[in-house]
């Protein structure tokens, strides 16, 4: 028992030193014990450092399936990744070399929306009629709005919102441009950082 916690503990650390050097983290989990604690906790590392990453459900050709099963997984998995849910997530076997090539190919556009960049006029273009249509609400009396954004120079896509008020852009309007973001420009399988900043 000890030896197995041991090999645990240093499976774990090693997990946690390739995600720091990483891209695009290929997270694989065995599909016949399901999408445990472990491997959420090694998603949510590699989400809050940044990471790409791409949900690999290995031993699939184990599982027992109906023509609902997939989608039920799918499901399930993106409910315990909440709020960040555009995550390509493919299933595969790599006893019988199903999607094997599929699972390098999408963690390859991954690496690729992690790197994308927008320009600053496009962005600007695209962003601020969707904010226009819906501003954030209203504190205190207080309307706040957001006259420019622009892409970062970071190795991640992260955007700037320049407001007179930011401090009163809550969490919700955040995930509201991200959203916006992710809809416009391709950004599945990697967090998008928003801040908000003083005009």
């Amino acid at each position: 028992n000890k030896v197995k916690e041991d090999l645990e503990f240093y499976s774990v650390m090693r997990s946690v030193r390739a995600i720091e050097y990483c891209d695009v983290v290929i997270l694989v989990f065995d599909a016949t014990r399901g999408f445990d604690g472990q491997v959420q906790n090694i998603f949510w590392l590699a989400q809050r450092n940044n990471k790409g990453i791409v949900i690999l459900a290995n031993k699939w050709d184990l599982v027992e399936k109906d023509h609902k099963t997939t989608k039920e997984m799918e499901a399930y998995i993106r409910k315990q990744c909440e709020p960040f849910v555009d995550v390509p997530i493919v299933f595969m076997s790599v006893m019988t070399k199903q999607r094997i090539y599929k699972a390098i190919e999408t963690a390859v556009e991954v690496y690729e929306n992690r790197t994308r960049k927008v320009k600053t006029s496009k962005l600007n273009e695209l962003m601020l009629p969707l904010i226009q249509a819906t501003p954030p609400p209203a504190v205190k009396g207080k309307y706040v709005k957001i006259k420019f954004c622009t892409q970062l120079p970071t190795p991640y896509p992260s955007f700037a919102f320049f407001a007179n008020l930011p401090q009163y852009v809550k969490d919700p309007y955040k995930r509201f441009l991200e959203n916006k973001l992710r809809q416009n420009f391709d950004f599945t399988g990697v967090p998008v950082t928003i801040y908000i900043r003083k005009k």
